[in-house]
C-alpha cells in the first residue's frame, strides 16, 4: 500500500467575485484534484454563496459534475428546470446539461462539487451519448441510501453516499481499483493511515489515491461524512 492521502478543509476559502458570470461574492475552495490521483477526477471543490448569491447558470460540453448540498436553502435550475434544494439534496448533471444556484435562503448555501471528465461526451450540448439528458435531482441521499452514479453519467463516478458512524464505530476504506472521497458533514473522528493519525471533524476531507487505507473510528458524538467512490482504469483498459 501507498503511504499518500489527501487531507484538506474549508477553513481558508477563496474570495470569488462574479462566478459564472454572476454578480456578487461567492467562496470556494478545491479540496482534491486530479495530480496524485489516478482516476478521472477533474477536482473536488467546496463552494459557498451568501444570502441572495447566485451561481449563474453554464453548460458542460466537456465535463459531468455532481452536487451535494451541506448547508443552506436554494434554488437550482437545471436544464431550464427550478428545483428546490437544501442539505442532503445530489444533483448528477451529465456533459450538455445547463445548470446554475441561486441562494434563496436566509443563511449561507454551501455544496461540494465533484467534476469528472465525460469520455463520451456528445457534441450536441442537448443530447446524452445515449439519448436526452439523463441529468437527475436526488432529493435527500440521506434517505435514498447509496447511489450508483453509473446509470446517470458516463465518466467514473461510482457509489455516492451519506455514512454515519455511531460512537465508536469503525468503517475501512481500501483503495484497491478506486480511489475514495469523503467529507466530514458532521460530529468528530479520525483516520489512520499507513504513515498518520488524522483528525477528522466537520469541514475535513479525505481523499484516497490509488493503493492506499485508512481505518476511520467515530467519536463519542459519532461521525457523519458524505462519500464517493470513483473507479480506477486498470492498464489494460487505459
Amino acid at each position: 500500500m501507498r503511504e499518500a492521502v489527501v487531507v484538506a478543509t474549508v477553513h481558508e476559502p477563496a474570495d470569488v467575485h462574479g462566478v459564472h458570470a454572476a454578480e456578487g461574492l461567492s467562496r470556494w475552495t478545491c479540496l482534491a484534484r486530479r495530480a496524485g490521483l489516478h482516476g478521472g477526477w477533474e477536482a473536488v471543490e467546496w463552494a459557498w454563496l451568501p444570502p441572495g448569491g447566485v451561481s449563474g447558470e453554464h453548460r458542460h460540453t466537456r465535463t459531468e459534475e455532481l452536487y451535494h448540498v451541506l448547508t443552506g436553502r436554494g434554488e437550482l435550475t437545471l436544464d431550464g428546470r427550478p428545483c428546490p434544494v437544501r442539505p442532503g439534496t445530489t444533483v448528477l448533471t451529465a456533459a450538455g446539461s445547463r445548470h446554475g444556484l441561486r441562494n434563496t435562503g436566509e443563511e449561507p448555501l454551501s455544496w461540494l462539487v465533484v467534476e469528472l471528465p465525460a469520455p463520451h461526451a456528445t457534441k450536441d450540448p442537448t443530447m446524452h451519448p445515449t439519448g436526452p439528458s439523463r441529468s437527475t435531482v436526488v432529493p435527500d441521499l440521506h434517505q435514498a441510501g447509496p447511489v450508483d452514479a453509473s446509470t446517470v453519467l458516463t465518466g467514473p463516478l461510482r457509489t455516492v453516499r451519506v455514512t454515519r458512524l455511531l460512537p465508536a464505530g469503525t468503517a475501512a476504506l481500501t483503495a484497491r481499483g478506486v480511489e475514495h472521497t469523503l467529507y466530514v458533514t458532521e460530529g468528530t473522528g479520525t483516520a489512520r493511515t499507513a504513515s498518520a493519525r488524522v483528525p477528522l471533524a466537520a469541514g475535513v476531507a479525505l481523499t484516497l489515491p490509488l493503493g492506499t487505507h485508512a481505518d476511520l473510528r467515530a467519536g463519542t458524538h459519532g461521525l457523519e461524512y458524505f462519500h464517493a467512490v470513483l473507479a480506477v482504469p486498470t492498464e489494460e483498459q487505459r
